[in-house]
């Protein structure tokens, strides 16, 4: 089986909103000092992958941690592809509200489903399916064919784009991707055939936060 290319995803690192517990979706939030050296960890656990070209949505969380990425690696030459359709959930109402004081209001159990379901709505705002049905379309449109034509491609976006891929490539079915976590500062690494599929996938994520982020 021809080898395709490397596929590597990785988490923003910690925003100053991550930080207050707030959700932020699309307002453009600056990563806190303690994510910029988080970010530099990412990349000495990226060290030693090569990176071909690079696609980040237009927030600067993730452009900020894909530049300090790219520069600890001395790879500033990189191609940079800035994608809007790759940008997180739209939070809509929720935006700018702390999660733990919305956990409190809604309980867990519906708390779990906004936070992670596949279809939980959010008024004036995106289910994680809507943030499927534009992340992955352009996903195939414009980066599988790089990773076809053997280029390792590396995504830097936040959580909800990043499950949205790792969806359609594990194939993860509409209740099991509300397991699926990805901690700020994770990488994970997908090694994929000539036709997308996942020929393997590791997790890089020495400094990676889960839980109250």
């Amino acid at each position: 089986m021809r080898h395709m290319g490397t596929l590597i995803l990785v988490r923003h690192a910690k925003s100053e909103w991550n930080a207050l517990g707030k959700w932020t979706g699309w307002r453009d939030v600056p990563l806190s000092e303690e994510g910029r050296s988080q970010a530099l960890m990412t990349a000495d656990e990226l060290n030693g992958l090569t990176i071909d070209r690079a696609y980040t949505p237009d927030l600067k969380r993730c452009s900020d941690t894909l530049n300090i990425i790219l520069a600890r690696l001395g790879r500033e030459d990189v191609p940079v592809v800035v994608a809007p359709a790759l940008k997180e959930r739209h939070y809509g109402i929720f935006t700018g509200k702390n999660k733990w004081e919305i956990q409190k209001e809604v309980g867990e159990e519906k708390f779990r489903r906004i936070r992670r379901g596949w279809d939980e709505p959010i008024p004036q705002g995106e289910t994680l399916k809507d943030v499927y049905a534009r992340v992955v379309p352009y996903f195939r449109e414009h980066i599988l064919p790089d990773a076809a034509e053997g280029k390792n491609i590396l995504i830097v976006s936040s959580g909800n784009a990043l499950r949205a891929i790792a969806k359609h490539l594990e194939e993860i079915s509409d209740e099991a991707i509300a397991d699926l976590e990805i901690g700020v500062g994770e990488a994970h690494v997908y090694e994929l055939d000539k036709d997308g599929r996942v020929l393997s996938k590791h997790i890089r994520a020495e400094n990676a936060e889960k839980g109250k982020i």
